[in-house]
């Protein structure tokens, strides 16, 4: 039964992706909710119904009343047998499933879906951004977001159904009840209403920003965190525990700040309801008294007044409570749409084909990119790398090297000038086709948290057993691979690495990492600083690895241990974002430029940071 619930509204129907979905809330929520258009409107219409059914039996309650004062019991229950049985079916059997089938569209069909949609579109939103978007952000608030807003969003809606639309059907038959019996008892219930709207707007105009202030506090407290931990090694080295503290102790306090502000709203609307309550109810019942001793009323009239009013006394600090829900939950919405319904600013262009590479040539024109800063990065760069050409490229840090290698990859997009492979431009084309052709081993060699077998089989998730041992062996990854066991007690191949692969040694990390690249086999293979991690028996062996891998591809390599790249095609020099130098290592030398400069000045192969016309 709950499965036919569950399965009304499938949160991962197919759906037309947005480069800029609605900025605006309304609208936000109004596009996600396409799916739940039916669902919501059968669910609206029980919850009306289900006011209507409780309404009802506070009626007929007061109708037994009247109908019990002053009956004989024998006559009464001949009389009224019938009907009494009636009810008490409708009351044991009836009612339950109505309100059953309530619940179950509410709880089974759109709590539980409508937040797994927003939480499935909003994730794959993000990753749809780029490089240079997520290098802007704490990881830990974006992903704080992506999990906090889905529930919100569906506390959101369940509010809506379970107590907005209920209670104003609710209060609507309230009147009609009282009206029935005397229409002067709906006065008292209109003024306390306007009262209670009053109250509500005044509580509501309040929670909504106090809400989003207080989800923003928590959103940047759960960023510092996750950042001290995913940093911990640096947190630890540097003896900075104290200072880590104290940095997020700004931003905790800043969270109970701003919860603390949050609260005083909630502390001071119970009061005022609390007030607005007992006047409902001293003069609704108060009112239906003094008719019953005018004799105008009935003690059924007078009993149905009271337990309405108990009744709508009881609900009102639920409403409210269901009311400051919803905006708390609208305020945590806006606040992770400050995320997730940023627009996705690298897309493929219209009608984008995928990359057709027939030699591997890489063609650089006039390339420039400043980051929007106007410098740094690359300024004119014109290359053309020929196919299967080995390239090494070197100079100072900050010379351009990762920008080059960046735009290569379109992480972003150039701010002047063309990157051409094959004499297509990569902006024409699309991302995944034009990074599905390029390998490449960095030198930070970040890992998932997930098996070896698993990280190896990303280069190529379709790649047999065989093959990817292959590659790990290749890799000299298989024999320390082998030996390796996690906490949970999985051994080698399918023991877990821990977050960015921390349960592994440096070297260890970029054997994996270039496991992975072979079993990928690119015909375009980028190289930073592939061999920096490892110690220099493991890198002998894998130089020779490494050559084997680059045969008939084209290889962009960067190092500062000029060694790895002197018996390269070509060397190109960057120095402040220019191609300074370019040609063999013999040639360069012979130069006697910046670049022989470089090598003179090596201390175990690396280069120097001095200025070469020292």
């Amino acid at each position: 039964m709950f499965r036919f619930f569950e399965n009304l509204v499938d949160p991962y129907t197919d759906y037309p992706e947005q480069d800029s979905p609605p900025r605006k809330l309304w609208p936000f929520l109004w596009d996600y909710s396409q799916p739940f258009k039916r669902l919501f409107l059968i669910t609206a219409i029980m919850s009306v119904v289900v006011a209507v059914m409780e309404i009802w039996l506070i009626s007929y309650m007061g109708r037994l009343v009247d109908l019990l004062t002053g009956a004989d019991p024998a006559q009464f229950i001949a009389e009224n047998g019938w009907e009494l049985l009636a009810v008490a079916l409708f009351i044991l059997f009836l009612r339950p499933i109505l309100h059953g089938l309530d619940v179950a569209l509410l709880n089974n069909g759109i709590l539980v879906n409508f937040g797994t949609l927003i939480r499935w579109r909003a994730h794959r939103h993000v990753l749809r951004q780029s490089v240079g978007w997520f290098e802007n952000d704490f990881a830990g608030r974006i992903a704080n977001r992506i999990m906090q807003a889905p529930p919100a969003a569906g506390d959101a809606v369940f509010q809506v159904f379970d107590a907005i639309t209920f209670s104003l059907a609710y209060l609507v038959g309230a009147a009609f009840l009282l009206a029935e019996a005397d229409l002067r008892l709906v006065i008292p219930l209109l003024v306390w209403f306007v009262l209670y709207g009053v109250l509500v707007r005044w509580t509501m105009k309040r929670v909504g920003p106090a809400s989003k202030a207080s989800s923003d506090a928590r959103s940047m407290t759960t960023g510092r965190v996750v950042d001290s931990y995913t940093n911990i090694h640096s947190v630890k080295l540097f003896a900075h525990h104290d200072s880590e503290i104290s940095y997020a102790k700004e931003a905790i306090e800043h969270t109970r700040r701003t919860f603390a502000a949050e609260m005083r709203i909630y502390t001071m609307m119970d009061v005022m309801l609390t007030a607005l309550n007992g006047f409902l109810v001293v003069a609704v019942v108060g009112w239906a008294v003094w008719l019953w001793m005018l004799g105008t009323a009935s003690v059924g009239i007078v009993a149905a007044a009271t337990a309405l009013t108990l009744r709508l006394n009881a609900m009102t600090g639920w409403i409210m409570w269901a009311l400051s829900t919803f905006f708390r939950s609208l305020g945590v919405v806006s606040e992770g749409m400050e995320t997730i319904a940023q627009p996705i600013t690298l897309t493929d262009a219209p009608g984008a084909k995928p990359l057709t590479l027939t030699r591997g040539e890489v063609r650089l024109d006039a390339l420039r990119h400043h980051y929007g800063r106007g410098s740094g990065g690359l300024q004119d760069v014109t290359l053309t790398i020929r196919p299967g050409e080995k390239v090494g490229l070197i100079g100072r840090s900050g010379a351009g090297k990762s920008t080059l290698v960046k735009l290569l990859l379109r992480f972003y997009d150039p701010e002047g000038g063309q990157v051409l492979i094959d004499g297509q431009d990569i902006t024409q084309v699309t991302q995944d086709s034009l990074r599905s052709h390029i390998g490449m081993v960095q030198q930070d060699s970040s890992l998932l948290h997930r098996s070896v077998r698993d990280n190896i089989l990303y280069g190529r998730p379709d790649a047999s057993e065989a093959d990817m041992l292959q590659a790990a062996r290749r890799a000299e990854a298989h024999e320390f691979i082998l030996d390796l066991e996690d906490p949970q007690g999985r051994k080698g191949y399918d023991a877990h690495v821990g977050e960015r692969g921390v349960k592994l040694s440096g070297g260890q990390r970029q054997r994996v990492s270039l496991a992975r690249v072979i079993l990928k086999d690119a015909p375009i293979l980028v190289l930073d600083e592939a061999t920096s991690a490892l110690d220099s028996e493991v890198e002998a062996a894998i130089q020779d690895t490494l050559y084997g891998v680059m045969e008939g591809k084209t290889v962009i390599a960067i190092a500062h241990r000029l060694s790895t790249i002197a018996h390269m095609d070509r060397i190109v020099v960057l120095d402040d974002g220019r191609i300074v130098e370019n040609g063999t290592h013999a040639e360069l030398l012979a130069q006697n430029g910046l670049y022989a400069g470089f090598w003179a000045r090596q201390s175990g192969g690396f280069i120097g940071t001095e200025d070469a016309a020292e």
